[in-house]
């Protein structure tokens, strides 16, 4: 372990007395924590960009994101990855979220899990994981065995490796090839990591996720052309896309999505139709 290694996660909280503090006291004193997380994720914005481009590399290529972590880190993980299917069209084994103590640990705690030093690998091996993979391990402290495990023996077999923590010059920064800090500080409620340094997860998986798939042409413009269209919501959401970016009526607009259940299907259509008829 690195003897610059400080681990704020666990300092204690600023604020006293918890207990006696009344509601709106308790909700001001979170919020004033939280204004202070998105400046500090700016600051990483450096280190964000390397994983990025790592992992855009990859996936041109054929590669998946794999998102290792346990407890909160490892339900943030999760999230990410099954919210880039309905959101960019991918198929949902281009970005896999592992959690210790498997499925059942998304919905109760199995925080024992994360002791083991050898699981996140045998978990990885599962998904035929190989050097084709990036897999980014996510755990506040930076200390978290499940996590260490994982990456180093991703680095022994040559996968690229990258990890968002809250701690500087922790022991999972060290391990991975491309670590992200977001130093946040003490937690509101001492040592409670879901709290800010969750939020800073959250933010930065999004960056990653979003800036990625925007790389591999999973945008137009700013719109959510590859959606997947599983509700109504999304189906209105598809005819204004159309209507707009064709500057056509709702009711064709409607029309060319019913006949190729695909928005970007829908526009490159149309457009060559129209060529076509030049």
């Amino acid at each position: 372990m690195s003897k610059n290694f400080i681990k704020t996660t666990e300092k204690e909280s600023l604020y006293k007395n918890l207990e006696f503090k009344s509601t709106i006291e308790i909700l001001s004193d979170i919020n004033g924590e939280d204004k202070s997380i998105a400046q500090i994720v700016e600051k990483s914005i450096p280190q964000i960009k390397i994983l990025v481009d790592a992992v855009y590399n990859k996936l041109k290529n054929g590669g998946r994101l794999f998102y290792i972590g346990s407890g909160t880190s490892g339900r943030l993980g999760i999230l990410d990855a099954s919210e880039c299917p309905p959101t960019f069209g991918v198929k949902d084994d281009i970005v896999i979220g592992v959690i210790a103590g498997g499925d059942k640990a998304i919905r109760k705690s199995q925080e024992y899990a994360e002791d083991s030093l050898n699981q996140a690998w045998k978990d990885l091996i599962n998904y035929d994981i190989s050097n084709k993979d990036v897999v980014v391990g996510i755990a506040a402290s930076g200390t978290t065995p499940y996590v260490l495990g994982g990456i180093e023996e991703c680095n022994k077999n040559g996968i690229i490796t990258g990890c968002i923590t809250s701690n500087k010059n922790s022991p999972l920064s060290v391990l991975a090839k491309y670590p992200i800090e977001v130093v946040v500080g003490p937690e509101y409620i001492t040592g409670s990591s879901r709290m800010k340094a969750g939020t800073a997860q959250k933010l930065v998986l999004n960056m990653i996720s979003s800036t990625v798939m925007i790389k591999l042409g999973r945008i137009k413009g700013n719109k959510m052309v590859d959606m997947q269209l599983s509700n109504n919501k999304l189906v209105k959401r598809g005819h204004h896309i159309i209507k707009s970016e064709l500057n056509i009526s709702e009711a064709e607009a409607i029309k060319l999505l019913n006949e190729s259940k695909s928005v970007r299907i829908a526009i490159n259509n149309y457009k060559k139709n129209k060529i076509e008829k030049k």
